[in-house]
């Protein structure tokens, strides 16, 4: 992606709060929720003037989607909406290659009032073929994988950027946020899955986290949350957390910069 593209992308995708308001002013559902919103327009506190939300969307037992990847809908009408608004306040959206697999998403905000982000696939293998639809056209979009990973520099319509390659044989979430930052992006959302919003926490590398938990009990699946596990419950990361209601889900705010490195 060239430095005028990326300005154009940025000047296209940056919402201020002013700009935010007027959004608001035509979304009346919105207003109610404003107060869920209000840490977002916030200006970064990290060094790296770097914001990075993650976002998950769980039944009440911990699942984000059937044992064969099914995730729609777990989630209700308004919290789809609010998935939707965070891709417009933000600079770019970010998933990972399951994600892609199993949902072929557009990432794009056609719900509500504001602009698309810049779309960020992290295919550290490079599994993925042009066949899906965030390859087929649309915003501008990034296709991250490792250094020694077999392709071409472009996927379908996605340019491809290459990463160091971490010890875990995946891409550091850190080194993905710096070259990101690197074109200008500094405001990113993690909208899934469930592995990857867990690698960002684990770094440490998440400002906040929005978690809405579902009235819906699947009994087995795809956990929402893959972690290093703790012998004590001491030893676990306790989080405090503000309750929003979206319909009839629970939408927990947490903020997380205590763990931002």
């Amino acid at each position: 992606m060239d430095t005028d593209r990326t300005d154009t992308i940025r000047a296209q995708g940056k919402i201020d709060d002013a700009g935010w308001q007027r959004i608001l002013s035509r979304d009346p559902a919105a207003v109610a929720a404003a107060p869920l919103y209000a840490p977002l327009l916030a200006s970064p506190d990290a060094a790296d003037e770097c914001f990075v939300l993650g976002r998950i969307a769980q039944t009440l037992d911990g699942r984000i989607a059937t044992p064969s990847g099914t995730s729609f809908w777990i989630s209700g009408q308004q919290d789809i909406l609010h998935t939707h608004r965070l891709r417009a306040l933000f600079d770019a959206v970010l998933v990972g290659a399951a994600t892609v697999r199993a949902d072929d998403p557009l990432l794009t905000t056609r719900l509500c009032q504001g602009p698309s982000p810049v779309r960020v696939v992290v295919d550290a293998d490079r599994r993925l073929d042009d066949g899906y639809r965030v390859f087929r056209g649309g915003p501008a979009t990034l296709l991250l994988c490792a250094e020694d990973a077999d392709g071409p520099t472009r996927l379908g319509t996605a340019e491809v950027v290459r990463l160091p390659r971490a010890a875990g044989g995946g891409l550091d979430p850190g080194a993905v946020v710096a070259a990101l930052r690197a074109r200008g992006v500094r405001r990113i959302f993690i909208e899934g899955g469930g592995v990857t919003v867990s690698r960002f926490l684990a770094a440490g590398v998440l400002d906040r986290l929005h978690v809405t938990v579902a009235p819906l009990l699947l009994g087995c699946g795809i956990p929402a949350f893959t972690l290093p596990g703790v012998s004590r419950p001491e030893d676990g990361i306790r989080l405090n957390w503000t309750l929003h209601r979206l319909g009839d889900d629970l939408l927990l705010d947490i903020a997380l910069k205590a763990a931002r490195r």
